[in-house]
């Protein structure tokens, strides 16, 4: 008897193995895979742009001014945006001074990985996606595919750093609890394979680098990009996510972007989540990621100043905007040449953390509410809708306007509580067409006054003149109502 039951539970065990690896490498049996949980539920991650692009650090201020793409504007036709970067580059370097000599001044001489885990920790945020290789070919850790195709050194190991920059700071970015993923770039501008034949460097570089980097490094978040040149048949792109989601070493942790092939983005949402760079974001019933820079760049830019980075204060309403619509913030930082990362980027990193030390009950695991902001009287501004450059600043949208309507608050749930995020205080919150549960408990994070809500109608008033400068600790707020 003993041996049936030892034998049938064996065989359920072997059957629900087979049934969890049973993915075939089309879409449609993919998308029933669906997103990690952890992943909806951590709502905030950093990027950090690194790479030889960290060396001459420069790009055109505004809007498409990312300093990684460098290389391939250097090269690309010598008008507008292009012709001053070429400028740049020849007064700085000279006329003819290549790209790849870089590679020697990209030292990490001042990398100090459990440094930077300990900022991320700080932030509040969740999870960390590294460039473990850009558009420019060059791998932050040891891989032959790199150096063979390219016919010389042309990663981090084996290169000038002669340190394993992913490793080291995957090692840290674990021990300080958080998850660790990477940014990996299907297409390399100028490899000499890529540029003579695609369909032999998608076979002998990139599916046996892309494994090589899951395998060893046992990725949580695969962020792919560069997908546009070619079809997702070509880049063999549902055999690889296939292989990902039924042998991978993370075959069942591990969230993946949107990026596989020409027209994959803001498609397959199950096999993987959306993405939006620089947008106006998405809305919920999907998993979705807004990726923005602290400044115009993700790489690190030496031509951005002060007045091109976001205050702090705006980078938190970002991600209660996010949030409130049921995506994540991944958001970027560009570390120097030597290794550092920036102080001003370090402060407001910082800075969210302190926010979000307070107020994260109403952040993490949260989900959609069936409004996700409240507007005051008037004209609501006009939005551009787009996944990308939307020029969209939802800084301006709270402020208090005399010739539009503002957002008073935004709102996030949980099973038993609806969180209320008030942008701008006033001494009476009204929260419009909504009715108080039955014994419901009214409180302010981080403040220990007591806060009462009445009905008037279809609205709840919450009455905060008793309020004293100090009793609420930051200047955007949130109004917990808890009760079933």
């Amino acid at each position: 008897m003993k041996k049936t039951i030892v034998s049938t539970i064996g065989l359920l065990f072997v059957m629900l193995s087979l049934s969890a690896q049973n993915y075939t490498a089309d879409w449609p049996s993919l998308n029933k895979r669906g997103v990690p949980e952890w992943f909806n539920q951590s709502k905030f991650g950093i990027f950090i742009h690194w790479g030889v692009y960290a060396v001459p650090s420069y790009a055109v201020v505004g809007d498409g001014g990312y300093s990684e793409w460098y290389w391939h504007n250097l090269r690309a036709k010598k008008e507008g945006k292009n012709a001053k970067l070429q400028a740049f580059h020849d007064k700085e370097y000279g006329k003819d001074f290549p790209y790849e000599k870089f590679e020697s001044q990209f030292t990490a001489s001042l990398f100090d990985p459990a440094q930077w885990a300990d900022v991320f920790r700080r932030s509040g945020a969740r999870y960390v996606v590294l460039t473990s290789k850009h558009h420019e070919g060059y791998c932050l850790w040891d891989n032959k595919q790199a150096n063979e195709s390219w016919g010389h050194s042309w990663n981090a190991v084996t290169g000038t750093p002669k340190r394993d920059l992913l490793g080291d700071l995957t090692t840290e970015v674990r021990k300080a609890g958080l998850r660790m993923g990477y940014y990996y770039s299907l297409y390399e501008w100028y490899n000499p394979l890529w540029l003579k034949d695609k369909k032999k460097y998608v076979d002998e570089v990139m599916i046996p680098q892309f494994k090589d980097l899951v395998t060893r490094y046992k990725p949580s978040v695969i962020f792919s990009d560069g997908e546009w040149e070619l079809s997702d048949t070509a880049w063999r792109s549902t055999e690889l996510l296939a292989w990902l989601y039924n042998e991978s070493p993370v075959k069942d942790e591990v969230a993946v972007d949107d990026r596989w092939g020409k027209k994959t983005r803001g498609k397959n949402n199950g096999a993987t989540y959306f993405t939006s760079e620089y947008g106006s974001g998405m809305q919920p019933g999907v998993a979705w990621e807004e990726s923005q820079g602290i400044g115009y760049s993700y790489g690190y830019n030496r031509m951005e100043n002060v007045n091109d980075y976001k205050k702090s204060s705006d980078l938190i309403i970002l991600l209660v905007d996010i949030v409130a619509r049921g995506g994540n913030l991944l958001l970027d930082i560009g570390p120097t040449a030597d290794g550092r990362i920036p102080v001003i980027m370090q402060q407001k990193l910082i800075d969210m953390g302190a926010w979000l030390t307070t107020n994260g009950e109403a952040i993490y695991d949260t989900k959609a509410w069936k409004e996700t902001r409240q507007w005051s009287a008037g004209k609501r501004p006009e939005v551009k809708e787009a996944n990308y450059m939307a020029k969209y600043d939802i800084a301006k949208m709270v402020q208090p306007s005399k010739e539009n309507a503002n957002i008073e608050m935004f709102f996030t749930q949980k099973p038993g509580a609806l969180y209320c995020i008030v942008t701008n205080f006033q001494e009476q919150l009204r929260i419009k067409n909504y009715t108080l549960p039955k014994n419901a408990a009214l409180s302010i994070l981080g403040c220990n006054k007591a806060i009462r809500g009445q009905q008037q109608g279809k609205d709840v008033v919450i009455n905060l003149s008793g309020m004293r400068p100090g009793d609420i600790p930051h200047d955007m707020f949130v109004v917990k109502i808890a009760g079933k």
